[in-house]
């Protein structure tokens, strides 16, 4: 029997090192480990149970090079770090097939009072240092036995500040020139390479658009992509947003990246539309490879379908696919994928809460979870499923503008919450939320259409229920007097 969703599912080799599959969890932030930036057993947990699921790629969170006060953050600034990582990669390797790889980060100063520090104030001399810096740390990754290391050169942090438009140096890491925005990170990235030999794979996560006011956009990301590309990075994983420019104060709180604009579109919510950001790998992957460069682009933003990444991938618009909160809700994704178990894939439902822990400085954890969880509970293909009781348990109304949704709740089966689906019209039903209680106002319908809806339980991992009965509700809808009967007509230029 062919293989479901066989893009999906083959293996990649980039840099030397082979993939077992095209799903990759970008860094992500998990607030499990101390301050001192040793990795403890709640670490090795989150990304064991990445690799129990079959990830192809996992990349560790954010790992400083260097000692700056930051809170709960991994560390490789020292070698006494090094210990702890290795046994994290060991027990990732041990527990699948899955490759692992730490992303680095150098950061720069903030305060509660709201002041950061930017690029122009470090001396040229802290410049050179931070670049030490980063070819030091790789060479602890490499001694950690990791499969490879990330460069994090996105969002708010020191490399994406010398590739950004805003970066207001004047010197050879001069803002004003795209080749002097540049120079940074291709000085990090020889330390690195230095550091670590030819045959050890770098990849990198930077910014396709930085989502803020005189920042730079496709048409300056599709070219450092390409010097990217001439340097020799094994991946390039994309991203936007997530920028201090914007971010919202809160009094006697550091700024936070994630809470203005370009934050909302770096982690796009249930109000953004599936996939909103799928043109970026699309242009900038068919832009390499017209220059003749074959390094793999991460595609990422609200992907969580397979159908979706499958599409993805046949069509050239991207050679992995990023998936942090869907795999964070269910790490066993891939592997549900692979054995044709889709229907019992945990859907995020892109409420993020993930994010307003992260925010507020809590160890980030899933919504859909069972309460009190740390880690997403282990697979159960076997699981006894949600049942409902006799009868029809979905009802539906239209109140105030809105369709409130109520049913029965479901019985059996340890159940975690529901899934909201609908269509509209005849269209395609789709998974619009999930909810915890035995209720839901869809607030985003539009009079003159029709809806119709059914919710699904679901149990442990996942363990899905059979689908309620259906309801269908017409939102009313009159024209104003002075419209009606109007023709719309075209206009000929």
């Amino acid at each position: 029997m062919a293989m479901p969703y066989p893009k999906l599912m083959a293996p990649l080799t980039m840099g030397g090192v082979t993939v077992p599959n095209r799903v990759i969890v970008p860094a992500m932030v998990t607030r499990l480990s101390g301050d001192d930036g040793f990795v403890n057993q709640a670490i090795i947990d989150r990304y064991v149970r990445f690799a129990q699921g079959h990830v192809g790629l996992i990349v560790v969170e954010a790992t400083a090079i260097h000692e700056s006060k930051s809170g709960p953050l991994l560390r490789l600034s020292d070698d006494k770090f090094i210990a702890g990582h290795k046994e994290l990669v060991a027990r990732v390797h041990d527990a699948g097939p899955s490759k692992i790889v730490p992303q680095i980060i150098h950061f720069m100063k903030v305060a509660r009072s709201g002041w950061r520090q930017t690029l122009d104030m470090l001396s040229a001399e802290e410049m050179r240092a931070i670049i030490r810096q980063f070819g030091e740390a790789a060479s602890r990754v490499r001694e950690a036995g990791y499969d490879g290391v990330e460069l994090h050169a996105a969002h708010a942090y020191t490399l994406a500040s010398s590739l950004s438009r805003l970066n207001r140096r004047r010197d050879d890491y001069d803002g004003r020139t795209l080749e002097g925005r540049l120079a940074m990170f291709g000085e990090a990235f020889a330390e690195v390479r230095a550091k670590v030999g030819e045959d050890f794979p770098i990849g990198v996560r930077f910014l396709a658009d930085e989502m803020i006011k005189d920042g730079y956009t496709l048409e300056d990301s599709r070219l450092i992509a390409l010097r990217m590309a001439q340097l020799g990075c094994a991946y390039i994983s994309l991203s936007v947003g997530g920028k201090f420019e914007d971010a919202i104060p809160h009094k006697g709180r550091p700024p936070y990246p994630y809470t203005g604009y370009s934050g909302d579109r770096c982690m796009p919510g249930a109000n953004y539309p599936e996939m909103p950001h799928i043109e970026y790998p699309t242009r900038i992957r068919k832009y390499l490879r017209d220059k003749g460069h074959k390094v793999p682009v991460v595609a990422v933003g609200k992907i969580s379908a397979p159908e979706d990444a499958e599409r993805i991938l046949a069509e050239g618009r991207g050679d992995m696919i990023g998936m942090a909160r869907q795999l964070l809700a269910d790490p066993d994704w891939p592997k549900k994928v692979r054995e044709g178990r889709v229907g019992e894939i945990l859907q995020c439902s892109y409420c993020n809460v993930c994010k307003q822990l992260d925010e507020n400085f809590k160890p980030v954890t899933c919504f859909l979870w069972p309460k009190g969880a740390s880690q997403a509970p282990q697979d159960a293909p076997s699981a006894e499923r949600p049942s409902w009781p006799e009868g029809d348990v979905l009802t539906a109304r239209v109140e105030g503008g809105m369709v409130r949704l109520t049913w029965l709740p479901a019985v059996g089966g340890g159940v975690l919450g529901y899934d909201i689906f609908r269509a509209e019209d005849k269209g395609v039903i789709t998974c619009i939320d999930a909810k915890k209680s035995a209720k839901f106002d869809d607030r985003t319908v539009l009079g003159g259409l029709r809806y119709t809806y059914y919710v699904r339980a679901f149990g442990v991992a996942g363990a899905p229920g059979l689908p309620s009965n259906s309801v269908s509700v017409e939102m009313p809808w009159e024209a104003p007097s002075s419209v009606r009967g109007a023709q719309v007509t075209r206009s000929e230029i």
